[in-house]
């Protein structure tokens, strides 16, 4: 990728940000917190933040899943658009992810609404689904890429019909359309795509996304039936 096609894509998403996104001290804090504590710079970007704010409130959200935490920077848009009494259940696999998390959570003054529940996800969402923990209005998919066929399989037990489901990172740079890669994050997005395409309870699209993270996407169902 030409450098200089990088460069024009972070100067527009911070164009779309300076109109846009109203400087905000607590999610500047969250992403130094999380910058100083050496967490991944894996973040959504500031407008995409917005994006899944804005379409948690377009559904009317009052319980909402986030399948991978890191350090609560999505989490806080996520929450920011529940009513008084909406919850938000948000899973991490590291403690020190969790911790930086629930410090940024408290620090946005969302811990009474916020729940982070510590442990690998795919141990911890057949517990949701045994306590009856759903149904889920929206859910948010943003974890290890490998699984990420596995976690629509158990975020459909949490849905109920008109459910948006939204997954993060399905493109790869593009790499996606390549059957014979060999990177486990790429087989994910792949047998995801795959997964959404037979799932007769879904309607699903996918958008590219270029900008301050690169060449990348996520994909977006609503359960139907």
């Amino acid at each position: 990728m030409a450098k200089d096609a990088e460069e024009l894509w972070k100067q527009v998403d911070q164009y779309i940000t300076d109109r846009l996104i109203p400087a905000d001290p607590i999610l500047e804090e969250a992403q130094a917190a999380n910058a100083a504590a050496g967490l991944p710079t894996i973040d959504v970007a500031p407008n995409q933040g917005k994006l899944l704010h804005l379409l948690a409130r377009i559904a009317g959200a009052k319980k909402i899943l986030e399948i991978g935490t890191l350090g609560g920077y999505s989490t806080t848009w996520l929450a920011r658009a529940l009513p008084e009494d909406g919850r938000l259940v948000t899973l991490e696999f590291d403690a020190k992810h969790a911790e930086v998390a629930r410090k940024n959570i408290a620090r946005a003054g969302l811990d009474k609404v916020v729940t982070v529940q510590l442990g690998a996800a795919l141990d911890t969402l057949p517990v949701l689904v045994k306590e009856g923990a759903g149904p889920f209005d929206l859910i948010f998919i943003d974890a290890d890429k490998k699984n990420l066929a596995n976690y629509l399989a158990w975020s459909l037990k949490l849905s109920r019909k008109g459910t948006l489901i939204l997954v993060d990172n399905v493109i790869r740079d593009g790499e996606v359309i390549d059957a014979s890669s060999e990177d486990p994050n790429v087989q994910g997005a792949r047998q995801l795509f795959d997964a959404l395409k037979r799932e007769p309870r879904l309607q699903a699209t996918a958008l590219q996304t270029i900008g301050s993270k690169g060449h990348d996407g996520f994909a977006m169902a609503v359960v139907v039936e």
